[in-house]
C-alpha cells in the first residue's frame, strides 16, 4: 500500500492510496466467495462456477465492488492513522484506476479536525455577575409557599371579583366561527393571574353564578398560531361557580405547617441559606462560562459545516428526548411553537457551532496543557455518573461505564480540569 495526502480548502484532505495488484486479486477472491452462490452459469450447479467463468459470462467487473470495498475497509483507517489524521465526516470515494493484474488506485476526500490557534487563555480579566440575596426573593419565596397552602371554598354570595378563582365554560369564535383549542368546560380562572389574553379576566369581575357573557378580547400579533395572530375574538362565557381563596397568616404558625422548623424566624433563615447556595452555584456556573467564552474568543478555528450539522443532529436528539419526558415529540412540537424541523436547525445553528468550537479549544488546550487524566480520577468520574443511573450497586455500574465509554469519560475529566485550570487562572471583575 502508497499512499499520497493532499491538503485543501475549507479543512478537507485528500488521499491517493495504491493497492497493490496482489492485494486486490485477494479482495476480488474475498468477493467471489461471499457472492459466487448469486451467479447462474450454464453448465454448472448454481454456486460452484468457477471465478474465471463467472467473469467470461457477467463481465471482467462482475465482483469488483465488493473488492473495492473490501479494499477502502483495510487501507483507508491505516492511512487516517499513518497520517494522524482525524476525520469529522464519511469519506467521499472516487476511483482511479482498477482491472485484473493492476494496482488499484483511488482517492479518499475527506472533511478533517479543523487545526486550532490559540490565543492568550491565561491571566484573562473576565466579568463576573453577582447574584446578593434580597429581603424581596425571601418575601416572594414566603408567598409563593402561602399561596400553595392556600384554602380553597366556595363562594356562597356576590359576585366575582379580583382574586377570585372563577370555574367557567367559555367557547370561542373569530369571525362568528369556533376555532380549534378554544373551548374549555368546568376551567378554574385565577382573576388577575394573567392567565388568559388581553382583559379576558377583567371583563368577568361583577359577573354572578349562572350569569353568561361575550367576552371580546384581541390575540397577540405574536400569538404563535398563524390564524389568530392578531385576530379579535368573542367568548361566550357562563360562570359555574365562584371559589375564594383564603391565604394562610405568615407566621410561626405558618411555619410549623409548611416546614421542620419551629418559628418564622428560622424558616426565613433557611429560605436565605438555599437562596445563597443556589445564588452562589449560579455565579460559579455563568463565570465558567464567561471564561470559556474568552478564551474561544481568543482563539482562531474554522469550524467545518458538517461539525456544525453533527452537532445540530445532536441537539435535535436532545430536544426530542426532553419532550419525550413530557409525552411529546418533535412534531407535536413543530406543530404548537408554529415552526417546522428547518426552522428549528436554522435557530440552533449558531449554538451549534459555539459548542463545536469550544469543545475543539478545549481539546487543543489539554493537549498544550498536557492535562492527563489518573485512574482513580477516572473511576471517580464513573461513580458520579453511575449515581445518576441508580442507587444500587453504584461500585459495579462505575466499573461498567468505565469499561463501556472509558474514552468519553476520560474526555470529560480532561475537561474539567482545563476548565478548573482556567477559572484558577482567571482575575474576576465584578
Amino acid at each position: 500500500m502508497n499512499t499520497k495526502l493532499e491538503k485543501l480548502e475549507n479543512n478537507v484532505v485528500k488521499f491517493e492510496i495504491t493497492v497493490e495488484a496482489e492485494k486486490f486479486n485477494e479482495a476480488v477472491q474475498k468477493a467471489y466467495k461471499k457472492n459466487s452462490k448469486k451467479f447462474n452459469v450454464p453448465g454448472f450447479r448454481k454456486g460452484k462456477a468457477p471465478l474465471s467463468i463467472i467473469k467470461q459470462y457477467y463481465g471482467e467487473g462482475v465482483f469488483y465492488e465488493d473488492a473495492i470495498n473490501f479494499c477502502c475497509d483495510d487501507t483507508y483507517p491505516v492511512a487516517l492513522e499513518e497520517n494522524n489524521i482525524k476525520p469529522v465526516d464519511y469519506p467521499e470515494i472516487d476511483v482511479v484506476d482498477i482491472g485484473d493484474g493492476k494496482d488499484f488506485v483511488y482517492t479518499a476526500k475527506v472533511t478533517v479536525t479543523p487545526e486550532v490557534e490559540l490565543g492568550e487563555y491565561k491571566d484573562l480579566e473576565v466579568k463576573k455577575v453577582k447574584y446578593p440575596v434580597t429581603e424581596e426573593d425571601i418575601e416572594n419565596e414566603l408567598k409563593s409557599i402561602q399561596q400553595k397552602n392556600a384554602r380553597i371554598e366556595t363562594k356562597e354570595e356576590g359576585a366575582v371579583e379580583n382574586t377570585n378563582i372563577a370555574v367557567i365554560d367559555f367557547k370561542g369564535f373569530v369571525d362568528g366561527t369556533p376555532f380549534e383549542g378554544g373551548e374549555g368546560k368546568d376551567y378554574s380562572l385565577e382573576i388577575g393571574s394573567g392567565s388568559f389574553i388581553d382583559n379576558f379576566e377583567e371583563q368577568l369581575i361583577g359577573l354572578k353564578k349562572g350569569e353568561t357573557k361575550d367576552v371580546e378580547v384581541t390575540f397577540p400579533e405574536e400569538y404563535g398560531k398563524e390564524e389568530l395572530n392578531g385576530k379579535k375574538a368573542t367568548f361566550n362565557v357562563t360562570i359555574k361557580e365562584i371559589k375564594i381563596k383564603e391565604l394562610p397568616a405568615i407566621d410561626d404558625e405558618f411555619a410549623k405547617e409548611v416546614s421542620e422548623f419551629d418559628t418564622l424566624e428560622e424558616l426565613r433563615n433557611d429560605t436565605k441559606v438555599k437562596f445563597e447556595e443556589n445564588n452562589a452555584a449560579r455565579e460559579k456556573a455563568e463565570y465558567e462560562d464567561a471564561v470559556i467564552s474568552a478564551v474561544c474568543d481568543n482563539s482562531k478555528v474554522d469550524v467545518p459545516e458538517v461539525m456544525v450539522k453533527n452537532e445540530v443532529d445532536q441537539m435535535l436528539k436532545e430536544l426530542e428526548t426532553r419532550l419525550s419526558y413530557q409525552g411529546l415529540d418533535l412534531k407535536s412540537y413543530y406543530e404548537f411553537t408554529n415552526s417546522s424541523e428547518e426552522k428549528v436547525r436554522d435557530y440552533m445553528k449558531e449554538t451549534a457551532e459555539k459548542r463545536v468550537k469550544t469543545r475543539l479549544v478545549l481539546e487543543e488546550i489539554v493537549k498544550a496543557e498536557k492535562v492527563e487524566a489518573t485512574e482513580e480520577e477516572l473511576l471517580n468520574k464513573a461513580t458520579e455518573l453511575a449515581k445518576q443511573y441508580s442507587n444500587k450497586d453504584i461500585e459495579k455500574m462505575a466499573k461498567l461505564l468505565l469499561d463501556a465509554q472509558k474514552a468519553t469519560i476520560e474526555n470529560d475529566v480532561k475537561n474539567e480540569k482545563v476548565i478548573d485550570l482556567l477559572v484558577s487562572s482567571s482575575k474576576a471583575i465584578d
